[in-house]
């Protein structure tokens, strides 16, 4: 099972590829994307667009994991991720892929086994939870990849029900 998973985010947005092999996760591809604010939105919702739809031509995962978006203070933020959020379900669809959302309550219970844990705390078990090189990575990276294992370990629990 391959699965695109994402931390959406229009100025970076975390991406990941992971792999379930037998009992095994594995990482295959992580990326952070960055946008510059100088840029006009809808040209940095192009760029984000195309990237995503060019991970999907080459890596042709079966679902897209995708963080939920949750914000209590900058509307207008929150608007835009939604957008951002919303193009990348609307091209995984086009590509026939499964849709799997999580709220940032799911991934940090699924990684940490606490709902409330610190950004560090979810850093440091994804590391623990799967093999992961020393290049630097930024927060949003990490964050792809904890919703990809959430999503590989409730895939495990789906088929056994």
């Amino acid at each position: 099972m391959l699965v695109l998973a994402i931390d959406p985010g229009y100025e970076r947005l975390g991406i990941a590829i992971l792999k379930k092999n037998k009992n095994k996760e594995e990482l295959v591809y992580s990326d952070c994307f960055e946008t510059k604010k100088e840029i006009l939105f809808k040209k940095r919702f192009n760029f984000l667009g195309r990237e995503i739809r060019r991970i999907i031509k080459k890596f042709k995962p079966e679902i897209l994991a995708i963080e939920s978006v949750f914000f209590n203070k900058n509307q207008k933020t929150a608007m835009k991720v939604s957008e951002i959020r919303g193009a990348i379900i609307n091209i995984a669809l086009f590509y026939n892929l499964e849709i799997r959302e999580f709220t940032p309550l799911q991934v940090k219970v699924a990684v940490t086994g606490y709902g409330r844990a610190p950004k560090n705390q979810v850093i440091e078990m994804v590391k623990k939870l799967i093999k992961i090189d020393d290049r630097k990575r930024k927060d949003d990276e990490f964050d792809a990849i904890a919703v990809g294992l959430t999503c590989l370990a409730s895939e495990v629990l789906l088929k056994k029900q």
